[in-house]
């Protein structure tokens, strides 16, 4: 996924499936200049992690 789609996947109203490593993930927030996402998994959200952007996937 690319930085620009990420952002608007965190600004949409809509739930837009997203995956990291073939977990189901929210996206909370982008940094472009180092092109890392913030992300909490549906199943665990107390658990965030920092990862690349380009390896979510959008379903």
């Amino acid at each position: 996924m690319n930085v620009g789609r990420a952002k608007e996947i965190v600004d949409s109203a809509d739930l837009i499936n997203v995956t990291y490593d073939g977990t189901p993930v929210i996206i909370q927030h982008v940094d472009e200049k180092t092109m890392m996402a913030r992300v909490y998994s549906k199943s665990e959200p107390e658990v965030e992690k920092d990862v690349p952007v380009i390896n979510l996937i959008e379903d």
